[in-house]
């Protein structure tokens, strides 16, 4: 049964969540009270203000008098707004707070979101149901200036970064998150290196608004394009996939343009020849994958995969 009141950390149902957040006055009443309205509330949550000029501190401290598991931490002002590295540092200064070990559940979410009453308890339901689901979530939609309801189109293989929800043996296993752009691909294809399940489901109770549509940039969403073409580079993804995925996507909004935009961001990088991940196995299990999932399909790509790596998965202890 669920409940109106936060779990210990010793439950077996206890999470912990941490937000970063900057300047998110414009959004996060919307998140701060779908979560507080939660059926079953976290145990934890660490907000990280990294450096916020507008009236998120007030706000923050607002809610955490109201709601005592909220507890407010303020990073020093790096003077922008970042993503990629700059979100998962901050992300990790929330999480030193913390012993994270103390909670069988964690959760990296945004303060931009809305989300549906039940959805961490139907997270947790379907991870206690599958024990080598180590990180899933629900689905990211937006509504556009019309106010249609419109999907950000994220595979069913992939936990999403807005609402990152892990088991701690999993998170602990694949090393966390790495600190540059394509962290929440990475992590969910290490998972599945190691014989882990990475997955996120469309039911009406798990879809959430997006309020700030992914792929979106402080500059332009044609510089988040990029930025997500760069990762792409750096994640070692395949040239031949990537490029089809890159013409898929100039069929969703920005038509045509968007997706130019991430092809141009991911031979731009390899043009310069930067850096990429340094786990170099890694690299060449997410090739293996994409390379069959163009011949096959990425669903049948995954359950091969899963099939293959059931031996690799150690339950939780």
């Amino acid at each position: 049964m669920s409940s109106s009141i936060p779990h210990r950390a010793s439950d077996s149902r206890a999470y912990l969540l941490v937000s970063p957040c900057r300047n998110e006055a414009d959004y996060m009443r919307r998140t701060l009270d779908s979560v507080t309205q939660q059926s079953v509330p976290p145990a934890k949550w660490v907000i990280v203000d990294d450096g916020s000029t507008d009236d998120t501190p007030a706000i923050l401290a607002e809610y955490a008098a109201r709601y005592p598991y909220i507890q407010v931490v303020t990073k020093p002002d790096r003077g922008h707004r970042a993503v990629g590295p700059g979100v998962i540092e901050a992300f990790y200064y929330g999480l030193d707070q913390v012993d994270a070990d103390a909670y069988p559940y964690l959760c990296k979410l945004d303060l931009d979101l809305d989300l549906p009453p039940r959805y961490f308890e139907i997270l947790m339901e379907r991870m206690e149901e599958n024990p080598r689901i180590g990180t899933c979530s629900g689905k990211p939609w937006f509504r556009n200036a019309a106010g249609r309801w419109i999907s950000e189109k994220c595979g069913d293989e992939m936990s999403v970064g807005m609402t990152k929800f892990y088991r701690r043996e999993c998170f602990r296993q694949i090393g966390g998150f790495v600190r540059e752009v394509m962290w929440d691909a990475i992590d969910c294809h290490k998972a599945r290196q190691l014989g882990w399940i990475a997955v996120s489901w469309n039911d009406d109770d798990l879809r959430f608004e997006h309020l700030r549509p992914m792929g979106s940039s402080q500059k332009s969403v044609f510089t988040g394009r990029r930025r997500h073409g760069f990762g792409q580079y750096y994640m070692g993804s395949d040239p031949l996939y990537f490029i089809a995925t890159g013409l898929y996507r100039m069929a969703h909004p920005p038509y045509v343009l968007g997706g130019l935009a991430t092809i141009q961001g991911y031979l731009g990088a390899w043009l310069r020849r930067e850096t990429q991940h340094g786990d170099a196995e890694l690299r060449r299990f997410i090739r293996a994958y994409q390379r069959r999932a163009l011949i096959a399909g990425k669903a049948r790509a995954v359950a091969e995969i899963e099939a293959d790596r059931a031996g690799a998965w150690q339950p939780p202890s």
